[in-house]
């Protein structure tokens, strides 16, 4: 299959499709006419990576699946080295949010003090 008919089975750019080979996550062969080749197990890869990226996952954390990215990620249980580079994403997202929790509550003291307290500022944002 074509780059564009994988992008309409993915719900993936053709962009991202482009990007996902580059870092070597997804192959391709050449046509004669140089147009990229999807085998049908792309589709999958491609979903497998998807799902990996919707759960916080990067694209470099994707990259330690390999193999695993042809099988059924979602029904699968994981490896022990994927729950690993799952951990650590975790860590580091919890990190970012602590980072960002302190920013914001620094920030919303900040505008209540300068404000006179006149603006209420909601945990929300």
């Amino acid at each position: 299959m074509r780059i564009g008919e994988l992008a309409k089975a993915t719900g993936a750019t053709a962009r991202a499709l482009r990007f996902y080979e580059e870092r070597g996550l997804l192959s391709s062969a050449r046509a004669g006419n140089g147009y990229r080749v999807y085998d049908e197990r792309a589709v999958r890869r491609v979903a497998n990576i998807r799902y990996l990226l919707d759960a916080g996952l990067t694209l470099e954390d994707i990259e330690h699946f390999g193999a695993c990215l042809d099988g059924d990620l979602p029904s699968s249980r994981p490896a022990e080295a994927m729950l690993d580079v799952a951990r650590r994403r975790l860590s580091v997202l919890d990190d970012r949010i602590d980072t960002l929790t302190r920013v914001r509550d620094e920030l919303a003291g900040r505008l209540a003090a300068a404000s006179g307290g006149r603006i209420a500022v909601s945990p929300s944002g």
